[in-house]
């Protein structure tokens, strides 16, 4: 079976990782390369801090397409995705097509290999924030609604799959085991399946490695700095929105670690708010690679944040998180105590954040994303196709 695989962001390469790996360990099992894996990289997230670093880290293999798309508008960017990837298809013939997650290259991936003919599998199907302003929620929709295969974190992901009219729901939604795959000769139907998530099989893989990175060792106490992270549209591409956001964080009682999205450094400049981040509460880095981000994210007091990827890594590591938004595709970790939503923090906000995630240490974390074995089940399905 020929399997490719489309990524093309930095937090695709993670569930990516957990991934192939699975496929490497189904094919040693099998004494024999029951999975022909094929690595396509859009270019979308292209330099070394973005891109480069994630895969020397996770010990992926070198893509073997590098498309090189870059960044670009929505539309050009999906647009010069799925003339390449329609190429690639063609020559590859491949069984299924396997996208990750709800960047422009999950919904070109799903999109091109959909027109062809060719089933598509999703990993991390199910998401909603039912925020249809955010490009990401219309791919996650659209690219649901291409699969053939869709694999869930979590059993609410599936509730919002059967919401939507999906039926063919694998054990009700509940965890996959063993006895739960079926083998699939024919995928003419959409088929849901509760996985886990793939970042928990990630997480697992690099845990006991994790730390402090060096240069930080000195400067930063466990619980005693924050984490801050800002991308997303609609926090940054707003001069008065960037600088009300910055004016209230830098507030802050501790230290705050600010490793800078390069979307975001270049709105700074272009708006002359550098002089926010250059006050003391702030320390502002480079992106970091995942493994010393997850380091720091570790020994953080609080994260606060707007990606989504990001509130689900503090979840997992046990850190309270702060989300900048009005809503979360993660809703569990709402539901579940550990993450609240600010959409408009204002000054002291921070204090107050801080009093509630001391105490939000002290009660028993629920385990909602599976058991770190997402992607042996994923193997474990498409080999039995």
């Amino acid at each position: 079976m020929k399997i490719i695989s489309v990524v093309g962001a930095r937090p695709q390469f993670v569930k990516v990782a957990a991934v192939i790996r699975a496929f490497e360990q189904a094919n040693k099992e099998h004494g024999e390369n029951i999975i022909n894996s094929v690595l396509v990289h859009t270019g979308q997230h292209y330099d070394y801090q973005m891109s480069d670093l994630f895969f020397k880290e996770l010990v992926l293999p070198d893509p073997d397409y590098n498309l090189g798309i870059g960044s670009g508008l929505h539309g050009e960017q999906t647009g010069k995705m799925l003339v390449a990837l329609e190429k690639i298809y063609l020559k590859e013939q491949p069984d299924v097509v396997v996208v990750y997650g709800d960047t422009n290259s999950t919904l070109a991936g799903a999109l091109a290999a959909a027109k062809m003919h060719i089933p598509v599998a999703h990993v991390e199907a199910g998401l909603r924030s039912f925020n249809r302003l955010m490009p990401e929620e219309i791919n996650r929709v659209v690219t649901d609604h291409l699969s053939r295969l869709l694999f869930c974190p979590s059993k609410a992901a599936c509730h919002d799959l059967n919401n939507e009219g999906f039926r063919n729901i694998v054990n009700d939604g509940e965890l996959l085991t063993g006895e739960n795959i079926k083998q699939l000769s024919s995928i003419s139907e959409p088929v849901v399946f509760n996985v886990g998530d793939v970042m928990v099989d990630a997480l697992r893989m690099v845990q006991s490695s994790l730390k402090m990175p060096e240069e930080f060792q000195d400067e930063l106490i466990e619980r005693e700095y924050i984490v801050l992270t800002l991308h997303r549209a609609e926090n940054v591409d707003n001069q008065e929105r960037l600088t009300s956001l910055l004016e209230a964080i830098s507030d802050s009682p501790l230290p705050v670690v600010f490793p800078i999205h390069p979307r975001t450094s270049e709105r700074l400049s272009a708006f002359n708010l550098e002089f926010l981040i250059n006050r003391s509460s702030f320390m502002s880095i480079e992106p970091l690679g995942y493994k010393e981000m997850l380091g720091i994210v570790r020994s953080a007091a609080l994260v606060v944040t707007d990606s989504g990827g990001l509130q689900k890594e503090a979840f997992l590591l046990g850190v309270p998180c702060i989300t900048l938004r009005t809503e979360t595709e993660w809703i569990e970790t709402v539901e579940a105590g550990r993450n609240k939503l600010f959409s408009n923090p204002e000054k002291g906000f921070l204090q107050d954040a801080l009093t509630w995630a001391n105490n939000v240490r002290s009660f028993d974390q629920p385990l909602l994303y599976g058991d770190g074995y997402a992607g042996k089940r994923i193997a474990s399905i498409l080999s039995s196709m």
